[in-house]
């Protein structure tokens, strides 16, 4: 029987697990990978509050598991573990039983209510994909009751919302609020001075884990848009309609977001290994359990706690980290190879207050805040993507974060993002496509037949500006002269470059124009590399605008065109492009190339 090693859970720990292990084990037949997740998409939890924020949609966080798997030695089951029996080495559903040689728990974490009374009962929770969908309607029905409430104090009620936790969940979340409140105020009629966002703190400050000057920078944000925030002020009880803060004071409110702190998946309480604060499991240097070397404990789950005494805080980091380690130990074991120890290193963390401002602390790198520090954030979560499924997920995210937009912002910003993102119907592009390519193709034979193969055309004699370069060149093989690609017009730069460069290599760049003249002709007519074909097309027209000054401008224009895939509809790349996608998705599991993978059917 092969070795069977199982990933419980699909976050960021068990994916780098996940990834990992394939990459260390793919050659060894005895060695088999189970990844086990109640889900079938990964769920990038750092950006829930862009949900229930109304930034952007669902999808924009879901990641597909299968395709993160791909061609890969890990094999996924979409199941619900719901207790385990470590010393026999078995997983439980409620259908099934999992036996296991290694396991990896990474069942992430839960909210946790520290016993404040109503808590729990009362308060909306942002720590899964369903909780942001929930918070994003309440607060429009929130607004759909304001508007048609008469009673000032019910009123008053319904139009405050108030976030308890001022760590990156809760800032972060305010930060969203801060920017789809106003465009709320004006879809339902309401007031803006009506709206009363709150951030309550029980610690001195909020984001305590960042600098100083960052946290002013931060409070002095909010504050400029109307967010009180209240800290030494830890939350004491939550009804329905309201809740009340250590001093007494209560504020009446329909909706109240608790983000103010997590534990371990209480699953953990059923396994019978040594524990920390928040449930979290108690690990060694090789983030194995105390109690079993097999098991392993990652991200939110474990407690690993520092040379210095420090205990790891639960970040992305963290998670990345100890689950890229994990499994690296057990490929060791299984390989008879020795173990490595869990040396994390933090780079720093980003915190986003809306779509437009943000604050970054990261080694190494100077304080920044404002729109860079947004920057900064979109390409480390570009950097995560890439890791897991290449340029398809980062492409995914572009379009989600950029090119789409649940929001107004200026006529502007909307004008530029409706224009890049409205779709074309390719299927009207074909013919355009075609007479592209039969024209390169008629100019191509222009040139064999004035033989652009066998003898010097280029140099001598002024060109005559204003002609096609067809034109040009059938007349100066009838007169036995040469085509000068120096005019009046040509840059001086360029004029350079011909003396020095083309000239004395002009035969070479004539069959190169020919065969590129040519290969444009077979690829707009075929429809393969389209979208290449058509940057290929405007640079060769742009070279003889700057060289010779024959153009003809038809030939740019209908080339843009090409640019939206007209290869897509009625030629090759119909079949090339998915093909030549999922070559790029196996080469990233696999460094390897595999020609029979990927083709549309």
């Amino acid at each position: 029987m092969p070795e069977r090693i199982i990933i419980l859970g699909a976050g960021y720990a068990g994916l780098e697990a996940a990834k990992t292990l394939h990459r260390k084990l793919k050659k060894r037949n005895d060695v088999e990978i189970i990844l086990i997740d109640q889900n079938d998409h990964h769920t990038i939890l750092t950006e829930l509050h862009e949900i229930a924020g109304h930034r952007i949609e669902p999808g924009g966080v879901q990641v597909s598991i299968r395709h993160v798997l791909q061609y890969t030695k890990v094999k996924f089951v979409q199941d619900k573990i719901t207790n385990a029996d470590l010393k026999e080495k078995k997983l439980f559903s409620e259908t099934r039983e999992y036996p296991f040689d290694y396991l990896i728990f990474g069942l992430g974490s839960e909210p946790a209510y520290f016993g404040i009374p109503g808590m729990e009962e009362n308060a909306f929770t942002l720590w899964s994909l369903e909780d942001a969908k929930t918070i994003h309607k309440h607060i429009r029905e929130m607004f759909r009751k304001a508007a048609s409430e008469t009673d000032p104090k019910k009123r008053k009620e319904l139009l405050t919302f108030a976030v308890g936790g001022g760590g990156f969940t809760g800032v972060e979340l305010m930060g969203e609020f801060i920017q789809w409140m106003p465009a709320l105020c004006r879809e339902y009629g309401i007031d803006r001075n009506e709206i009363r966002l709150l951030l309550v703190e029980a610690l001195p400050t909020i984001l305590p884990i960042i600098n100083d000057k960052l946290i002013k920078k931060s409070v002095r944000y909010m504050e400029k848009h109307g967010v009180e925030i209240l800290t030494n002020s830890p939350i004491t009880n939550v009804t329905p309609d309201s809740f009340s803060i250590k001093s007494g004071e209560e504020f009446p409110t329909r909706t109240l977001i608790w983000a103010g702190g997590i534990q371990a998946n209480s699953i953990v309480n059923k396994l019978g290994v040594s524990q920390g604060k928040r449930n979290r499991i108690i690990v060694n240097e090789y983030c194995q359990t105390v109690e079993y070397p097999y098991v392993y404990a990652v991200g939110d789950n474990m407690q690993f706690t520092n040379e210095k005494g420090g205990v790891l805080p639960p970040l992305v980091e963290t998670a990345l980290q100890s689950g890229h380690n994990a499994a690296e130990n057990i490929a060791a074991d299984i390989l008879g190879k020795e173990k490595k120890a869990f040396n994390p290193k933090l780079h720093g963390v980003m915190i986003s207050i809306g779509s437009t401002y943000g604050v970054a602390q990261l080694s190494g790198v100077p304080m920044m805040s404002g729109f860079l520090a947004i920057i900064v954030k979109h390409l480390v979560n570009l950097h995560y993507l890439f890791g897991i499924g290449g340029l398809e997920l980062c492409w995914s995210y572009i379009t989600h974060e950029l090119l789409h937009s649940n929001r107004t912002y200026n006529f502007f910003a909307e004008s530029v993002i409706s224009h890049v993102k409205e779709r074309s119907f390719r299927f009207w592009l074909v013919p355009l496509r075609i007479y592209l390519g039969y024209k390169w193709l008629l100019s191509g034979l222009d040139k064999v037949n004035s033989g652009w193969w066998t003898n010097d055309v280029l140099g001598g004699v002024n060109g005559t500006s204003g002609a096609t370069a067809a034109d040009a060149t059938s007349a100066a093989t009838a007169e036995g002269g040469l085509i000068s690609l120096i005019s009046d017009h040509t840059p001086d730069w360029y004029a350079w470059f011909v003396e020095t460069v083309i000239y004395p290599n002009n035969m070479f760049f004539q069959r190169m124009i020919l065969i590129i003249e040519l290969g444009l002709a077979a690829a707009f007519i075929l429809g393969i590399f389209t979208f290449l074909a058509a940057i290929l097309s405007i640079g060769m027209n742009i070279n003889f605008l700057l060289s010779t000054g024959l153009y003809d401008w038809w030939y740019i224009w209908a080339s843009f065109a090409m640019l939206a895939g007209a290869g897509r509809v009625l030629g090759a790349d119909h079949y090339l492009m998915p093909w030549l996608k999922h070559q790029l998705r196996y080469f990233q599991r696999n460094r390897g190339i595999h020609f029979l993978k990927g083709w549309r059917l």
